[in-house]
């Protein structure tokens, strides 16, 4: 670290659980978040402003004026824009840094296992569950963490699934695919601005002490957020021995 980088990431480097150590692993990291929307826009701007070196950000979207009550990344001027071009645009603003990779399109089959292959932690920002499967049959691949989250009305959860350990539950193992799971979408059902962000931030650091080896990640537990009580409960959740995602996982 130069002491420009010194000095912008000292209150990191205070922290002994971080130091001066903790911080070179995060500019050395390549992060991919799938998603640019409320959940990816805190997600992806906590991450660049600590410092992560590398940022790819998916997302097949553009900004829409109906984004703007949650997605914080975007702005009125960005309207009608590419998500990601916007993104990297206030990326670079926030921190010149880092270096953020647009992908302007929905990942999917070899370039979704590509980058996933590339990256030292996966942020699941998205909003369906066949693309949720998709980056969870990946990372499963490729032994890489995942850090899922999701957002309606006045609820909020998320979990880590560290693909790197062997006993490390799945996603597949927590909500199997094919079940009969209501899929919701804001567009319809309607969403708290400020649940995005909180779900948001918090993969954000659960991503972040991945790529430090710091604290206790939220591996093997679901933290569900009831934003109208402001309530947390959190779940634990084990590997699925049957799992025909994961079970086969030496």
């Amino acid at each position: 670290m130069n002491d420009d980088q010194l000095l912008r990431y000292s209150r990191h480097i205070l922290l002994p659980e971080i130091d001066v150590d903790g911080q070179q692993r995060l500019l050395d990291a390549r992060a991919l978040i799938i998603g640019a929307g409320g959940l990816g826009s805190p997600a992806a701007m906590y991450l660049a402003a600590a410092g992560v070196g590398t940022i790819a950000i998916a997302d097949d979207d553009s900004v829409d004026l109906t984004n703007l009550q949650r997605q914080i990344m975007h702005s009125a001027a960005m309207v009608g824009l590419p998500k990601v071009a916007s993104a990297q645009a206030t990326l670079h603003r926030l921190n010149p840094q880092t270096r953020i990779e647009p992908i302007q399109r929905r990942l999917a089959g070899e370039e979704l296992d590509a980058e996933v292959a590339r990256a030292d932690v996966v942020l699941d920002c998205s909003d369906n569950f066949a693309t949720r499967h998709a980056i969870n049959r990946a990372c499963v691949r490729h032994r890489k963490p995942l850090v899922s989250g999701a957002a309606i009305r006045f609820d909020g959860q998320a979990a880590v699934f560290d693909l790197r350990t062997p006993d490390s539950a799945c996603y597949h193992c927590l909500f199997p695919e094919g079940e009969d799971i209501e899929e919701v979408r804001c567009a319809v059902m309607g969403v708290f601005a400020p649940i995005v962000g909180i779900i948001g931030a918090t993969q954000a650091a659960e991503a972040l002490k991945l790529l430090i080896g710091c604290g206790q990640s939220l591996d093997g537990r679901l933290l569900l957020l009831d934003g109208l009580a402001m309530e947390w409960r959190s779940v634990s959740f084990g590997r699925d021995p049957g799992c025909p995602v994961c079970a086969e996982r030496a």
